[in-house]
């Protein structure tokens, strides 16, 4: 006796241990993330962190040429997605988009990450403008530039999936 064919089953959408982004029948939006350079797990990018990265290396240059203060204060903060809409990124859309589509918890602790190097970079910059002495200048730029880079290294680790670190934000900050 023939046993009669079960059901076909529908399609799961719900999200699996990969995380929100991989769940079942998104395949072909996580290969085009991976091309893209974001994290499929998360719907992060680290190129954002360039921008970051840009303030630390003006930051480090300031104790040997005095006159990066200048391009320093020139930086201006932008949010994640201010950031891929002026930029030149050929997946800039799907940037955005994968953020916006990304794990609550995931993103409000890349935020906040991301908020902690804003306020650094934007309080150090105040403070420079008030100071008169180069050497005073230099002083400020090494202090943040050793703020901020172990934050940038925190940042790349919630972007590639290492997340729930928003503890170590408060141990960065409280050295």
């Amino acid at each position: 006796m023939a046993m009669p064919n079960p059901a076909p089953q529908a399609k799961s959408t719900t999200v699996d241990e990969r995380g929100p982004l991989l769940a079942a029948g998104t395949s072909a939006r996580a290969q085009r993330l991976l091309e893209a350079n974001i994290n499929p797990r998360t719907g992060l990018a680290t190129d954002y962190l360039n921008h970051f990265n840009e303030a630390v290396m003006l930051l480090e240059m300031i104790p040997d040429i005095p006159e990066c203060v200048d391009d320093f204060l020139d930086w201006r903060p932008l949010s994640y997605r201010e950031h891929f809409a002026a930029s030149n990124f050929s997946a800039r859309e799907l940037a955005i988009s994968a953020y916006d589509s990304s794990d609550p918890a995931v993103r409000a602790e890349f935020d906040n990450i991301a908020t902690t190097m804003t306020s650094i970079l934007t309080t150090v910059g105040a403070a420079m403008r008030q100071a008169r002495h180069v050497e005073t200048k230099a002083v400020l730029a090494e202090q943040a530039a050793g703020w901020v880079k172990p934050l940038v290294t925190l940042a790349g680790s919630v972007i590639n999936g290492g997340g729930n670190n928003a503890s170590d934000v408060d141990l960065i900050m409280n050295q």
